[in-house]
């Protein structure tokens, strides 16, 4: 168990609701097992406190800074106005660090942490076709990101046309040309097809696309974070795809948060071995 002294830095992870969060367990976890006199502290926060929290909650010294969920990802965007440039395309923030001198610094880790996991499922994204099935919060970030890697083709693909129209806006100033809009959500002539919607959360979801129109070949990767493979990954493995959970996602920010709050020694040191954070946070079903 941690022992909170008058010395140790605190933490917040900011949401409402907020019972869900796995942060506290694994960041405490990792602070005790690396010596850093640290906590993390779930703080159920309404979205109409958020303006006073920033404004006053975070005036004390000895506070490192906050992770963020639902529903403050947005606000926080507009509030603080990130420099981070895939923070700035999505529109979302997930982790605020307070500076010494009490200047909020906000940051977005959800597509790192995506692209970090295609390079270790080795999925290649430069000169690759991708096809991102879904606009909305995770979609952004995931596009951004990838955007950064050099594809060939990155499309967007929404049942809102208007909505794909408006990511793919904004991920011009990066992708060029290369950024454009899906007519459909049909996986035909895509290298790498990312589902982005929230289809699979409930086990009668429709699929987001066919996986027998997926070329061989190609790779899938569904960001639901499951504890069991989703439709679409079953049936695309059945059919010897490579299809991947969006589980690793959350693995691969767990150094990109500690490195952002100024934990460089152990952020290094996880990223040569994820397995331990794999452990904590992987259920062995979800593989």
């Amino acid at each position: 168990m941690t022992l909170i002294t008058g010395n140790t830095r605190v933490f917040y992870i900011l949401g409402d609701p907020v019972a869900q969060v796995r942060a506290p367990e694994v960041y405490n976890h990792l602070f005790q097992q690396h010596g850093i006199d640290a906590v993390l502290v779930p703080l159920k926060l309404p979205a109409a406190a958020l303006p006073g929290f920033l404004a006053h909650g975070m005036k004390a010294d000895n506070i490192g800074g906050f992770w963020a969920t639902i529903p403050h990802k947005s606000a926080l965007a507009a509030l603080l106005q990130p420099t981070d440039p895939v923070a700035a395309i999505a529109g979302a923030v997930n982790a605020v660090k307070r500076h010494a001198d009490g200047r909020l610094e906000a940051a977005l880790f959800d597509g790192i942490g995506f692209v970090k996991g295609l390079d270790h499922f080795g999925i290649g994204l430069s000169g690759r076709r991708v096809l991102v099935v879904g606009a909305g919060g995770g979609g952004h970030a995931v596009a951004a990101a990838m955007a950064q890697r050099g594809p060939a083709t990155l499309a967007v693909f929404n049942r809102t046309r208007e909505r794909a129209s408006s990511l793919v806006e904004r991920l011009q100033p990066i992708a060029g040309s290369a950024a454009v809009v899906a007519d459909s959500a049909d996986p035909a002539g895509f290298d790498l097809i990312v589902n982005c919607t929230s289809q699979g959360l409930k086990a009668d979801d429709a699929l987001p696309f066919d996986p027998a129109g997926v070329d061989a070949g190609a790779a899938v990767v569904d960001i639901i974070m499951s504890k069991v493979p989703t439709p679409l990954l079953r049936e695309c493995r059945a059919r010897g795809l490579k299809a991947e959970a969006g589980f690793e996602m959350l693995v691969q920010q767990v150094p990109e948060y500690l490195r952002f709050f100024d934990f460089d020694a152990i952020a290094q040191a996880l990223q040569a071995d994820l397995s331990g954070v794999r452990a904590l946070l992987v259920p062995k079903q979800a593989s």
